[in-house]
């Protein structure tokens, strides 16, 4: 890797490290809350359901945040948007650590959720000026970049877990003080971009109008943003469907109007589908994945595969380059292994019982996972560069936003179902004791009732309580801990467990239907004679 050649400005490697720590800080902040939202259901008594949508609102602020942005940055520049990211993350640190202890739910709940909105609205305006930005700075090598700038997503995910790992449990941090580190790299970065020169992008510099640079998004394009968005005014703001509908169709009209009623390309409504998939089945498994593997295993355990399974991201994610190059992958090569891999990984983990069988599963997800968000953003690029920052960062957004509606609430949704049916299942009686007082509900999917959160959460603590007694005594394993436990506990957490597995089987849907659309995307660059960078003078 050389920065200094690969660059097109002397400042390429100081604002590659800025975009670095931008992301850093997302991620910190992502990796934190994945250690700390079982004390937030225990606190609090939420549903799965419920942790879920605080954990779809810390992703769905992305995608306002990345769209606005990304529709601005070529127009207003990239500095003000810094400015802005960097206002709204230290006022969502304000927000989510107003909450305390006693609060009454939906209190704690609106604080939490808003909290973590605002979060991800800053991560969102970040990478609208991050993923451009690199793109334009190494045109030549924008997968290897790109993976570079996002491996600092991983690498957040690290130290987010690590801070939960060390610090936190009986006796340590309490969650606001983990949760407030993530401002070290956000002061980091904001002194890294200040007084900073930014390139322009190519759309920029041939100084194209908003509907030009619209143009291949177009109507197909805008379907699938415009799509995500009914969901979540309908859903998590709460308006209803018809006036969710309403608003998606207002939005879509507004981008047939600014591009003449353009179609928009086919290749990139394509694209945009599969990044929604992406961002289902990576963040919307990395938002519970560390509360799932905790379940089945030990808490602490969960936290250390968490931390595990990011280091392996952030390393491979510098050797994409390798990849491409030497093993003659193209980018779309690349996301079909990586879609297999991710879909004998889940069904591995399902089926975990040991720490290193564990270890093993997850290093095969992880690697699956690696590649998806950063060479999804190249390929765009790469193929639509008219499209400015427009097209990328609506991919982003459109990730972010499947990642919480699909990913982090349907999985919090699959949890609810599927834990409450092992219960009933196994013992009517004690289910009807545990359920929630309110139903879960995922789009389309039946009502509901999953397990009352502060109730599991005690069943919970007495195991933890009684692996401290036996720890003590030299002996570990899990078995001897719940025979201890009463017949109602031992059942609660059993259903627990089997519901976690259920759920990430599951989940394994998502990577096989991608792997399809990526051999597919295969055969057609195949038959046009291969996958290649364009630019605008070059455009198909």
């Amino acid at each position: 890797m050389n920065i200094k050649q690969d660059g097109i400005a002397p400042n390429s490697g100081r604002l590659l490290w800025a975009g670095f720590m931008a992301i850093l800080a997302a991620g910190i902040g992502f990796g934190v809350r994945g250690g700390i939202m079982a004390t937030w259901s225990a606190d609090f008594g939420f549903t799965g359901t419920q942790l879920g949508n605080i954990g779809a609102a810390g992703l769905i602020g992305f995608c306002f945040g990345i769209i606005i942005g990304g529709v601005a940055c070529d127009k207003l520049g990239y500095g003000k948007l810094v400015i802005a990211a960097f206002a709204t993350h230290v006022l969502s640190a304000v927000v989510t650590l107003y909450v305390s202890p006693g609060m009454d739910q939906a209190t704690a709940y609106q604080f939490l959720y808003w909290g973590m909105f605002i979060f991800a609205y800053a991560n969102g305006t970040l990478e609208a000026v991050a993923n451009p930005l690199v793109a334009t700075l190494f045109p030549t090598n924008r997968t290897h970049y790109l993976n570079i700038l996002h491996a600092s997503w991983p690498a957040g995910l690290v130290l987010g877990g690590a801070i939960g790992w060390m610090l936190g449990g009986d006796g340590g941090w309490s969650w606001k003080g983990q949760l407030a580190l993530y401002l070290i790299p956000t002061v980091i970065y904001g002194i890294m971009f200040f007084g900073q020169h930014m390139p322009k992008s190519e759309a920029s510099k041939n100084d194209l109008s908003l509907g030009e640079m619209f143009k291949d998004v177009g109507v197909l394009g805008g379907l699938v943003i415009c799509f995500l968005l009914s969901l979540f005014f309908s859903g998590a703001m709460g308006l209803g469907d018809g006036a969710g509908y309403a608003i998606a169709g207002i939005l879509l009209l507004g981008i047939a109007l600014i591009t003449n009623f353009s179609l928009g390309s086919w290749l990139l409504f394509v694209l945009f589908v599969a990044h929604a998939l992406v961002g289902a089945v990576e963040l919307g498994t990395d938002s519970w994945v560390q509360n799932i593997t905790g379940n089945i295993l030990t808490p602490e355990q969960g936290k250390i595969l968490f931390i595990f399974t990011s280091a392996i991201m952030f390393v491979l994610r510098f050797s994409a380059d390798f990849i491409e190059k030497k093993l003659k992958l193209s980018p779309i090569g690349i996301l079909l292994v990586c879609s297999v891999l991710a879909l004998v990984g889940l069904n591995l983990v399902s089926g975990v019982t040991t720490f290193i069988g564990a270890m093993g599963a997850l290093a095969i997800y992880a690697v699956g996972k690696t590649f998806f968000w950063p060479t999804m953003l190249a390929v765009a690029s790469d193929r639509f560069p008219r499209t400015g920052a427009i097209a990328i960062s609506i991919m982003g957004g459109i990730g972010m936003l499947a990642g919480g509606l699909v990913g982090a609430s349907g999985l919090g949704y699959a949890k609810d179902r599927f834990a409450s049916e092992a219960l009933e299942e196994a013992n009517a009686a004690i289910y009807s004791e545990y359920q929630a007082e309110e139903p879960s509900k995922f789009m389309f999917f039946e009502e509901v009732i999953g397990l009352d959160g502060t109730k599991v959460g005690d069943a919970n603590k007495a195991l933890s309580d009684i692996r401290k007694d036996l720890a003590a005594d030299g002996v570990t394993d899990t078995a001897s801990a719940m025979e201890k436990l009463s017949v109602e506990q031992r059942t609660v957490i059993e259903a627990s467990i089997e519901g976690d597995r259920q759920t990430l089987k599951a989940d394994s849907a998502i990577p096989a239907v991608m792997a399809v659309i990526f051999l597919l995307l295969m055969l057609y660059f195949r038959s046009i004679g291969g996958y290649k960078a364009l630019s605008m003078a070059k455009e198909d």
